[in-house]
C-alpha cells in the first residue's frame, strides 16, 4: 500500500486560502497526480486544504472524503519557557524542545508534565484514532511496532492536509516522536510525501517513508518553492524577541 501526504499550497496568513502563487502550485501539482495511480482521496476541512485538492480532482474527475481529525494539528500546551499557552507545537527553539525528557522517543515524548494542561495529548489521541480508523478501512491494524493485514495491495490513497499534522501521522506510521520530525523535517507548500508497505513476513507489514516534501512539480513548472513552515536560513532577528537565555530548559524553568 502506498499512502500519499499532500500539503496544502502557499497559504494566505492570517487566514485560509491560498495566494495566487498557492493556486499556481496546485494547478502544477494537478498534472503532478495524473500519474500517479489513486484509489481513494482524502481532505481536511480546512480551505486552503480543499483549494489545494480541487485542481487536482478537477482534472482527474474525482472527489475526495473530508476527514475533520485532518484539519492542521492544533494541541495545545504552555511553553516551557513562557508558560504561556500554544497553539503550534513545531516551533519551540532547538534547545527548549530537545530539553524535553523523553522528547526524542515515541513512546515517552509526552510524558513530561508540561503536557498536563492544553490538549495535546487530546489532539494526539484524536489523531491515532484517525489513522487507525482509516488504516482499517483497508484491513491494517497496528500491533506494536509493526501493521498487521488481512491482504496487502499496490493500492495507493492521498490526503490533502497540513505540515503538523503530516508529521504526526508519520510520527505514529513510523514509529518516531513527532517532536522530532516536527522540527527537524519540513514539507513546503504543495509537497508530496510518500509512505509505502513493506511485507516481509505474509500479513505483517511495516511503513518505509520512500519521499519527503517531494517538489518535482514545481521543479517542471519554473515556479519557485514557498518557504511557509521554514524559518529564514540565515538570521534575520525574527526570533530575537523570543525570552530564552543560555542554559539548559532544567536552569530556565528553576525559580
Amino acid at each position: 500500500m502506498r499512502i500519499y501526504l499532500i500539503r496544502h499550497a502557499e497559504p494566505i496568513v492570517p487566514g485560509d486560502g491560498l495566494t495566487p502563487k498557492g493556486r499556481r502550485e496546485a494547478e502544477a501539482l494537478s498534472h503532478r497526480m495524473e500519474s500517479i495511480p489513486v484509489k481513494d482521496f482524502y481532505v481536511s476541512p480546512l480551505i486552503r486544504a480543499r483549494e489545494t485538492a480541487e485542481p487536482v480532482l478537477r482534472r482527474l474527475n474525482r472527489t475526495a472524503e473530508t476527514l475533520p481529525w485532518l484539519r492542521e494539528f492544533h494541541g495545545t500546551f504552555p511553553d516551557p519557557v513562557t508558560g504561556e499557552m500554544r497553539h503550534v507545537a513545531w516551533d519551540l527553539m532547538p534547545k527548549v524542545w530537545s530539553s524535553i525528557p523523553g522528547a526524542l522517543n515515541a513512546g515517552t515524548w509526552l510524558d513530561d508534565p508540561v503536557f498536563d494542561r492544553g490538549t495535546i495529548r487530546q489532539v494526539w489521541q484524536e489523531t491515532t484514532d484517525g489513522v487507525d480508523e482509516l488504516m482499517g478501512r483497508y484491513g491494517y491494524r497496528k500491533d506494536g511496532p509493526v501493521w498487521r493485514c488481512r491482504q496487502n495491495t499496490h493500492d495507493a490513497i492521498a490526503c490533502f492536509c497540513h505540515f503538523g499534522i503530516s508529521m504526526a501521522i508519520l510520527g505514529y506510521l513510523l514509529d518516531l516522536s513527532p517532536m522530532l520530525l516536527w522540527h527537524r523535517a519540513v514539507m513546503l507548500p504543495s509537497s508530496l510525501t510518500e509512505i509505502r508497505t513493506e511485507e516481509r513476513v505474509p500479513g505483517e507489514v511495516s511503513f518505509r517513508l520512500v519521499r519527503l516534501g517531494d517538489l518535482s512539480h514545481l521543479d517542471r513548472a519554473g515556479e519557485a518553492p514557498s518557504t511557509a513552515a521554514l524559518y529564514p536560513e540565515v538570521y534575520t532577528g525574527i526570533d530575537s524577541t523570543y525570552p530564552y537565555v543560555n542554559g539548559t530548559l532544567e536552569e530556565i524553568r528553576s525559580p
